[in-house]
């Protein structure tokens, strides 16, 4: 998910530094990165089920030479006691091989995830294996319970800017944004992300939880819905004060007739 207001700079620190393998990129690549001018990151493939929650996703950057680098981020649940870990590759392949490894031999996904699956930018997904009763089981199920690690980050900020480019006219109130301003750090997490059709159309649905916690120590979630199911496919981004409320707009969104 990008962040407007976060610096290329920033951005490259952040993904180097929570990286598991960053160590292992060239040199000269990284050495590249310092003369990166703006950035944009995209969601390119998902897998969700009981077990193992995988995202990989594709950052691009412009560098002062005119031309642009991409690295690939593989993010999931693998850590101990299902914790969230992030990995980075310079190469497509390598980060699809490495998201192929990640699923328990014998597992359910196994015979589907044995060798590289491909990502979404490098073609269509296989909408006719995403069904709505598919859609409709991963909308209920309830996310694998992720640690959280609060951040001290001008928190209040990150709130008023989450429910500020909230488009839905039931988002979350002043009474919300009022306790919010009292937040003193944040965690982010992705719960759920999925491409399928909607009329005919290619869309894609991401939720976000942003967990704050206040000063006096009780804690608080926004729940981002973004999704491109809209007429024109455009992205739109909607903000709700609870979970179900969410993933039940997120199922009308997929349903549309």
């Amino acid at each position: 998910m990008n962040d407007p207001h976060e610096t290329t700079e920033t951005h490259l620190e952040r993904l180097l530094g929570r990286a598991l393998n960053s160590f292992d990129l060239p040199d000269a690549l990284v050495e590249r990165l310092d003369s990166a001018l703006a950035h944009a990151s995209s969601l390119c493939s998902a897998h969700h089920s009981a077990g193992l929650h995988r995202e990989t996703y594709r950052h691009s950057y412009l560098l002062t030479d005119g031309s642009t680098l991409t690295l690939w981020e593989l993010v999931h649940n693998t850590g101990r006691g299902g914790a969230q870990l992030h990995e980075l590759y310079a190469d497509e392949a390598e980060a699809q091989l490495a998201a192929s490894r990640l699923c328990r031999p014998g597992s359910p996904e196994a015979p589907r995830l044995g060798t590289p699956e491909p990502l979404l930018s490098a073609g269509p997904p296989a909408f006719d294996e995403l069904d709505f009763d598919l859609l409709d089981r991963l909308l209920a199920a309830p996310p694998t319970p992720q640690p959280r690690m609060y951040v001290p980050d001008n928190s209040p900020d990150h709130a008023r800017r989450v429910l500020r480019r909230a488009e839905n006219a039931d988002r979350p109130g002043e009474e919300t944004a009022r306790l919010l301003r009292t937040a003193f750090a944040h965690h982010i997490t992705q719960v759920f992300g999925r491409q399928c059709q909607v009329e005919g159309k290619d869309a894609g649905f991401m939720l976000y939880e942003h967990a704050f916690l206040l000063v006096d120590g009780s804690e608080m979630s926004l729940w981002e819905v973004e999704h491109t199911a809209t007429p024109d496919g455009r992205h739109m981004c909607e903000v709700y004060g609870a979970e179900r409320v969410a993933r039940d707009v997120m199922e009308a969104r997929a349903r549309v007739r």
